[in-house]
């Protein structure tokens, strides 16, 4: 199915999983979409192997845990997302050097937590891990003032954001 993108979200400069600066990073972009999910894509690269040809299951993990979390934004987009529970259930390995989406979805949302789901989602559809997570609330301006105030932290990417996703 196609969604349309109404944003893409802001990146980091260091982030392991959308740090534009990180030279190990995933390079992870973040699209959120008009059913309200969010969707991420990556391309994992032999960094990020465990067996030969299959990323690291901490990586999948490490996805999962980011789009998840990041999801508070369409809703609170001033929110961020500090986890307190990640549960992952792996279904089919991932192989390197091909494009990864992740969808995810709040499904339930108070004034200090939320939680959610997610998936990574293989080329051809197939769902190879599913999670779910639940998050304390962080107020992104206390995030930067806890890092010293550095509003590098979050950026704009430069890269053209498509004007629909599939998955």
């Amino acid at each position: 199915m196609k969604y349309k993108v109404k944003r893409k979200q802001q990146v980091s400069k260091g982030c392991f999983i959308c740090g534009t600066e990180n030279h190990e990073s995933l390079k992870t972009k973040f699209y959120e979409l008009e059913n309200n999910e969010l969707m991420s894509i990556s391309t994992p690269t032999p960094t990020h192997q465990s067996y030969p040809d299959r990323m690291h299951g901490g990586i999948i993990s490490a996805i999962l845990d980011e789009v998840i979390g990041r999801s508070i934004m369409i809703l609170e987009p001033d929110a961020w997302g500090v986890t307190v529970e990640l549960n992952i259930k792996y279904k089919k390995p991932v192989p390197l050097s091909k494009q990864v989406k992740a969808t995810a979805r709040i499904t339930r949302n108070t004034r200090l937590i939320f939680e959610g789901t997610g998936e990574i989602l293989l080329e051809d559809g197939t769902v190879a891990a599913t999670a779910y997570a639940k998050y304390v609330k962080m107020p992104i301006e206390k995030l930067i003032q806890d890092t010293g105030g550095d509003m590098s932290l979050m950026i704009d990417d430069e890269t053209p954001s498509p004007e629909e996703v599939e998955y």
